[in-house]
This record gives structure tokens, C-alpha cells and sequence, in this order.
């Protein structure tokens, strides 16, 4: 990641994510039922949401980026509350009807969702963060970690 653009190394988790659920989806098809590809994509989502809420949306905000960070919230929100469902209907079983379902809105939700922060908030990042932020961010980026227990703030409303 030295050298990357932070947005292009915030893009590539979000194609590593999509790829996981498209591993998934791709095996059940085939009559497998391999939750592993899916479980490391959701574990990679929430981690994702969590560093872009507790590193890299603060500076937006104070950046003048309110509105545009305020959708992304809510549509974390979304998006963590379908990843919970589906958690909850895999764990019923990784054929059950549901999570083929839900298989096809998460990645529905995610290209809304990335369709607007890449190409907004994104090149902001590049742009406008001070060196301690991109530090941190980067350094979250290499090893951090979801803290447990924790969870989006737009998570159950």
C-alpha cells in the first residue's frame, strides 16, 4: 500500500469485498455450500464501514462534506442491517432460500453505495486529509481491526 492512493486502496477492499460474495454465490450455484469466501467478505465490509466512519469521514465533515457523508451513514446502516440477516440466515444453512436472496440485494446495495463514494468522497480523501489522519488511516488499512462489539451508528435505527 506505500505510495497507493488512499482511494484506490479504499476501492480495492471494496472489489475484494464484491469478490467474496461473488466466490459465494458462485459456489452455491454450483451445488457447494462454502461460507467461507462470504464470511470473510462480510468480516471485511464491517471493518470497512468502521474505518470509514471512525477515520476517514470526521475529516470530510470537518472538510465542509456534511451531506455527502450523512448518506453514506445511512446507507452504512442499510448495509450492516442486511449483512446481520444474512449472518442470521446463514447460520440456518448456506442454501436456504434467504441467503440467495440476500446474496443478490447486498451487492445491489454495495454498487449504490460505492457509486457515490468513489467517485465524492474518495479523491476528497486524497485531497484534503492532513498527514496524521492519512497516517492513521493507513496504518488501519495494513492491520487494523474491527473492535468487538462494535457496530455502525446508523446500525439500528
Amino acid at each position: 500500500m506505500d505510495g497507493e492512493a488512499l482511494s484506490a486502496a479504499l476501492e480495492r477492499e471494496h472489489r475484494e469485498i464484491d469478490e467474496g460474495i461473488e466466490s459465494f454465490t458462485a459456489a452455491l450455484a454450483e451445488g457447494r455450500e462454502d461460507s467461507v469466501p462470504l464470511k470473510r467478505a462480510l468480516e471485511g465490509l464491517r471493518r470497512h464501514i468502521y474505518l470509514e466512519e471512525e477515520f476517514l469521514f470526521p475529516p470530510l465533515r470537518e472538510a465542509g462534506l456534511m451531506a455527502p457523508v450523512f448518506v453514506m451513514l445511512r446507507e452504512h446502516g442499510e448495509l450492516w442491517r442486511t449483512m446481520d440477516r444474512l449472518e442470521a440466515a446463514t447460520a440456518r444453512g448456506p442454501a436456504n432460500p434467504q441467503v440467495r436472496e440476500l446474496c443478490t440485494e447486498l451487492p445491489g446495495l454495495l454498487d449504490r453505495h460505492n457509486s457515490k463514494e468513489e467517485p465524492i468522497l474518495y479523491p476528497q480523501a486524497d485531497a484534503v486529509l492532513e498527514p496524521g489522519a492519512i497516517d492513521r488511516l493507513r496504518r488501519f488499512l495494513a492491520s487494523g481491526r474491527l473492535p468487538e462489539g462494535w457496530a455502525c451508528r446508523q446500525a439500528h435505527t
